[in-house]
């Protein structure tokens, strides 16, 4: 199956990236500027390309990621520290961000002859993001059938959709994932701030793993706190 992936640049995308290239057939990583306040996850997202030996395909969309307001992570405000499964990780949504970015990899996809495109949504992206979760991906496969039909025959590969973030971990450390040549962090800053929403789930997935956890977090005692006040708000 020779598959495009889509690769941020981090955990979840590199290691998807490493699995594909030892399982099928890697033809290349697309990134994506949106404008993003943590823009340098490109920079570890084409570092991934050159090791994998394959093309690195950026492609410029901060015209359209300007328009999409609304979220700090391409606006003014501040990304909130915690985790996910709290209502303040919705200012972190980019409207429609997933579906915009897919369907521009489908059309490089066709246009080089890829077989699928792989993206690394997961379980633990459901509750915050709606173009992450099972339903929507079964419905834009379908409709890149639809939109491909008689031209090309791609579909969307999503092989953790269904599962927490700590199965990627292990399967990125089965297939060798260099895990400190990944960034996760939303803030952007010189060290993985240990507090935002993706570097509390980042720390909680390598503990759930089993797995060391290579990452030097400013705050790395932070995660177990917003666990245990998630699990008891969750709990009601």
């Amino acid at each position: 199956m020779k598959t495009l992936v889509v690769c941020s640049g981090g955990l979840d995308s590199v290691s998807l990236a490493h699995m594909i290239a030892a399982e099928y057939s890697l033809m290349g990583l697309v990134s994506f500027d949106y404008g993003q306040r943590h823009a340098k996850e490109l920079t570890f997202a084409r570092a991934c390309a050159e090791r994998l030996s394959v093309p690195f395909i950026c492609i410029d969309m901060r015209a359209i990621g300007a328009e999409l307001t609304g979220s700090v992570l391409t606006g003014a405000g501040e990304v909130p520290d915690g985790h996910y499964a709290e209502e303040t990780m919705r200012s972190t949504v980019v409207p429609n961000r997933n579906a915009i970015m897919l369907s521009i990899a489908f059309g490089v996809a066709a246009a080089r002859g890829a077989d699928a495109v792989a993206t690394a949504v997961h379980g633990g992206d459901h509750f915050i993001y709606p173009d992450c979760r099972p339903a929507f991906a079964k419905a834009f496969n379908d409709m890149q059938a639809a939109a491909l039909d008689g031209y090309a025959s791609v579909r969307l590969y999503t092989p953790f959709v269904e599962l927490p973030k700590a199965a990627i971990v292990a399967a990125g450390a089965l297939h060798d994932t260099p895990f400190a040549e990944t960034w996760s962090c939303y803030k952007g800053g010189a060290l993985h701030c240990g507090r935002c929403g993706t570097c509390v789930e980042r720390r909680e997935a390598f503990h759930l793993a089993g797995v060391p956890d290579p990452t030097v977090y400013e705050d790395p005692d932070f995660w177990r706190d917003a666990v245990a006040r998630a699990a008891r708000e969750a709990r009601g």
